[in-house]
């Protein structure tokens, strides 16, 4: 039954993926089932979940790697050369941050982790993640700002 919900909604070949997925999560909260209520509906809803949540993951690593192919594409071109200077600076800025803001911001912006997911990793509550990411972005504006006014 949710083959053919999937099928109307998304590609072919992607219908297995999330068909799977939906199996999974069904059978880890099946506890939360009310038996009173009918089925169907919760079913169906944990499915369309698991589809937006597909729909969101690719949609990231399709962005991800449109960004990546035009990395690639600034660096081939001699035009560009004055982003990959701002980018190799703020990398080589990032690594002068404390640890703990460095590898925040890491698994924030360039891993593309979510909050909850870079807290789970590092051990760190949800607002210590963005205590630390905004306190790491503040401490490399402040050293862009004092670097383009030597400049």
């Amino acid at each position: 039954m949710l083959r053919p919900f999937l099928a109307k909604r998304m590609d072919e070949d992607k219908v297995e993926d999330v068909l799977q997925e939906t199996l999974l999560t069904i059978h880890q909260v099946k506890h939360t089932y009310l038996p009173s209520r009918k089925i169907e509906p919760w079913i169906y809803a944990i499915c369309n979940h698991r589809m937006i949540d597909y729909f969101r993951k690719f949609r990231r690593i399709e962005k991800n790697e449109v960004l990546n192919f035009e990395l690639i594409e600034a660096a081939v071109s001699q035009q560009n050369t004055v982003s990959f200077e701002k980018t190799d600076r703020i990398f080589g800025l990032l690594d002068k941050l404390p640890s703990q803001q460095k590898t925040v911001i890491e698994l924030l912006k360039i891993q593309d982790l979510s909050v909850k997911d870079v807290s789970q990793r590092t051990g760190l509550s949800e607002s210590a993640v963005k205590v630390n990411a905004f306190r790491g972005y503040e401490t490399i504006r402040r050293w862009l700002r004092i670097d383009s006014n030597e400049n």
